[in-house]
């Protein structure tokens, strides 16, 4: 490896350009995208109330402007840190509270707006840079050109880009798994190293250890699947001794151990919510479909370095996957065969370990989850890790055709990038908007009436979707929010009104009431918007508007 030390002034060159065009992507347009129902919840713990809150006070049968739900979507002088905190330990202790803790803080000082809350996922996507290089020298043991490669196609990968410009906690748990395991592998690099060099002083391998602790307990305190990640971690250093109980195994547990106590205090929250779940038999509320297993994975490995916003149903999808497939395939394969079990077991491990948690209940579903993409945040690292190398080793080839083949495959790479972080900055939705990716449809519509009213109720997800609409809306919608599938108290100084995303017994219920059809205008099964129209040759006088309405139907 002694030929990868140093890498040429045309990668530093490119590796300055991608940096500074990545940060123009993360922070290009960073109002202009769909503010999606995952993200309005961020916004409402950072202004510490709880859902239960929210319905008792917004979906109370009264006419309101988007103005009355501003106050549950941000930090505002009513609630401080200390009720941040306690609405996720009330209602959602998977999510931990380490990103909404810093949140809270930068809303506080740069205001509510979606600028500025995405904003900070933007700031925090650029530590990924250094902290990726880092751990790249710990695994391979050389400066450059590895890390320098990994760095460049991780600048331009459309999967960072997404997150980037997320108001979650996804980007930073990227960046404490990276921190984590550049830790773990530098402690078990050093205890090696003392058993080798016996005459030499000794490093510190408390301080080293310790920081891994410190890591590791960082990261469980960002999102609960760092727990996978850890369990890849011991699978790793338990190999590496080959399952011998020894000194570096003893170190890894004790750590560990002790980053487990530091996070404790709300494993013990979560671990209640579980098991009062699963006595109270509640059905998750999350709104989702099932994809197959396979067109999934070949997607999310497609995504990693091309995204142009395709879906399974794009024939184009089928013509860009096998390339990448073939590409990652090669690149494992390379791996193995190519570098020390040290290094492909641990990135074998990053891979595997935390993806097994979302297939195997997949086989059993007939599909996995739609909202499972971030969780494959260690899939897709292990990804980028693995094409790296092989595209650095392969720079660097002493044949002089496949030196060409691969500086050609990384401009392709590198082309994608560009071409994808474009893409995503021009548009209004992308696929992690989910079923807020109607929005922008739906807002359209509604926008173009003179004085239209949006009714909904409290059911699902309806209270997230209807705050995550409003962003879209002009101040002259009304919102009617109803708790449960109680029966709307229509006024009648409306020209139109519009059904967001009512079931059907419900609508049919108004229907009946009101003596009306709803028609639906946008959507599908799973996200909607109807518009209420009156019967024709009809003699009830019971329904609530007036002659300005009957004249726009």
């Amino acid at each position: 490896m002694h030929h990868l030390k140093f890498a040429p002034s045309w990668l530093r060159i490119l590796i300055i350009f991608l940096l500074t065009m990545s940060v123009l992507f993360r922070f290009f347009n960073l109002d202009g995208k769909v503010y999606s129902h995952d993200e309005t919840y961020t916004s409402l713990r950072i202004s510490g109330f709880t859902i239960n809150e929210v319905k008792k006070e917004v979906f109370n049968n009264r006419v309101i402007a988007k103005e009355s739900l501003a106050k549950f979507q941000g930090a505002n002088p009513s609630r401080n840190l200390n009720d941040t905190i306690m609405a996720l330990a009330k209602e959602d202790s998977q999510h931990p509270p380490l990103y909404y803790i810093i949140a809270r803080l930068w809303t506080e000082i740069f205001g509510n707006s979606v600028t500025a809350i995405r904003s900070l996922s933007a700031f925090i996507s650029l530590l990924v840079f250094p902290c990726v290089y880092r751990l790249c020298r710990e695994l391979f043991d050389v400066p450059l050109p590895i890390p320098g490669v990994a760095i460049a196609l991780m600048t331009i990968s459309p999967i960072h880009l997404v997150y980037a410009q997320e108001a979650q906690e996804y980007i930073l748990w990227l960046i404490t798994i990276l921190l984590s395991s550049a830790s773990l592998l530098r402690a078990v690099h050093l205890e090696l190293q003392d058993k080798d060099e016996l005459t030499k002083q000794p490093p510190d391998l408390f301080s080293s250890w310790g920081v891994y602790a410190i890591t590791l307990a960082i990261s469980l305190y960002t999102f609960l699947w760092s727990g996978f990640v850890a369990l890849a971690h011991g699978i790793y250093v338990i190999a590496v001794a080959r399952f011998k109980f020894t000194e570096t195994v003893r170190n890894y547990l004790i750590a560990s151990l002790v980053s487990f106590l530091a996070f404790m205090p709300w494993m013990t929250v979560a671990i209640g919510d579980f098991f009062k779940f699963l006595i109270s038999g509640e059905k998750a509320t999350t709104q989702s479909y099932l994809i197959d297993i396979v067109p999934f994975f070949l997607m999310q490995i497609s995504r990693i370095f091309f995204d142009i916003n395709l879906t399974l149903d794009n024939p184009l999808t089928y013509l860009i996957t096998p390339f990448f497939l073939i590409l990652v395939g090669y690149a494992i394969y390379f791996l193995c065969f190519t570098t020390s079990y040290k290094v492909w077991l641990f990135i074998i491990t990053l891979i595997v370990v935390p993806t097994l948690p979302i297939i195997l209940p997949a086989l059993s579903a007939g599909g996995i989850q739609s909202f499972t993409e971030p969780y494959l945040i260690p899939f897709y690292l292990g990804i980028q890790l693995t094409v790296a190398y092989l595209v650095a080793t392969q720079l660097y080839n002493r044949s002089v055709p496949r030196r060409t083949i691969w500086h050609i495959i990384m401009g392709l790479l590198i082309i994608c990038g560009l071409i994808s972080s474009k893409v995503n900055c021009q548009t209004v939705t992308w696929w992690n908007k989910g079923i807020n990716d109607s929005n922008f449809k739906f807002a359209q519509i509604i926008n173009q009436s003179t004085s239209p009213l949006l009714i909904s109720n409290s059911l699902d997800n309806n209270y997230e979707n209807v705050f995550s609409l409003s962003y879209l809306l002009e101040p002259k919608v009304r919102f009617l929010l109803v708790n449960n599938q109680k029966i709307p108290k229509i006024p009648n100084e409306f020209t139109d009104i519009f059904l967001l995303n009512p079931s059907g017994n419900w609508r049919e219920i108004i229907e009946q009431k009101y003596n009306v059809k709803t028609n639906i205008i946008s959507g599908d099964n799973y996200y909607s918007v109807w518009k209420l129209t009156k019967r024709r040759n009809s003699r009830r006088r019971d329904m609530p508007m007036n002659n300005k309405l009957s004249a726009s139907l």
